[in-house]
């Protein structure tokens, strides 16, 4: 098994905030993963991936923009009643595919902000038009037969709406329109999808929600998946204070300068492992 697979998770706002953090508290360190052979990215991870991918920004740079002042977007709600409601629909689901039915029955049924509207704060939020060359995997889960997909650049989708599918929460933002199907977050399969890393020798999991329950496996099963089938795997989820700095609402705005500060910090508790596991 060779190269280097990159996985970041969904997480809301402050998964974001974490995961930059994070990445470059491990910059100080001198361990770079925007070197990464692939990056998969899920919802919040989608976002850092892309930015990291297309190597246009430094985590240094990523990290100051989420310690500056929110540019007028107020918070969507995602707090433990959203999320305790997901996981009773996944206890109740007797694979991934029927829970992402499930799931898309609810994100199509709700009153949200308009498609046109959404796609607008992720265009702002992306700010890249183009594919990057560095290999990028998206997730995302068709909303009509609850099956997954990975959206790269031979896919034939813009990346803003493969960024946009794999950030269609349930219930919170509208399922994302491509070519007449509807897409909803790739995190209605799998917080982190981490199982799309099989086959690279290095990994590395880098995960702001380590849920799992019902059929959904979380990051961490995924991650010894990977290293039962002889891949050196790092999982990194939220330490305490990280999980106070989010806060009650992962989409909170006011919350991602926090969080960010705490995956800096918290980056200093893994970069032995990481070392270990990404260097050659």
């Amino acid at each position: 098994m060779a190269g280097t697979a990159l996985v970041l998770g969904g997480g809301g706002l402050t998964g974001i905030g974490w995961e930059v953090g994070m990445l470059a508290g491990l910059a100080d360190a001198g361990i770079d993963l925007a070197d990464a052979d692939v990056v998969v990215g899920t919802s919040a991870g989608s976002i850092v991936g892309a930015h990291l991918a297309a190597e246009h920004l430094t985590p240094e740079a990523m990290y100051e923009h989420q310690l500056a002042a929110p540019e007028g977007r107020s918070a969507a709600r995602m707090g433990p009643a959203a999320l305790a409601r997901f996981a009773a629909i996944a206890l109740r689901s007797r694979d991934t595919v029927s829970f992402g039915v499930r799931m898309g029955k609810l994100a199509l049924a709700a009153r949200t902000v308009p498609e046109a509207e959404q796609r607008a704060v992720i265009a702002r939020t992306l700010d890249l038009t183009d594919w990057p060359t560095r290999r990028l995997v998206i997730t995302a889960v068709d909303a009509a037969t609850g099956e997954r997909t990975a959206f790269d650049d031979t896919s034939g989708v813009p990346l803003l709406d493969a960024v946009g599918a794999s950030c269609a929460v349930p219930g919170i933002y509208p399922p994302v329109s491509i070519d007449g199907t509807r897409w909803i977050d790739g995190g209605v399969h799998s917080s982190a999808n981490a199982d799309l890393a099989a086959g690279y020798g290095r990994v590395v999991v880098v995960a702001p929600m380590a849920v799992s329950g019902g059929p959904i496996a979380g990051p961490r099963s995924q991650g010894a998946q990977l290293a039962r089938e002889g891949a050196r795997v790092c999982v990194i989820t939220p330490d305490r204070a990280a999980r106070s700095a989010f806060g009650r609402n992962v989409l909170d705005p006011a919350k991602r300068a926090d969080a960010a500060r705490a995956g800096r910090r918290q980056a200093a508790d893994h970069v032995a492992e990481i070392r270990q596991v990404w260097s050659d």
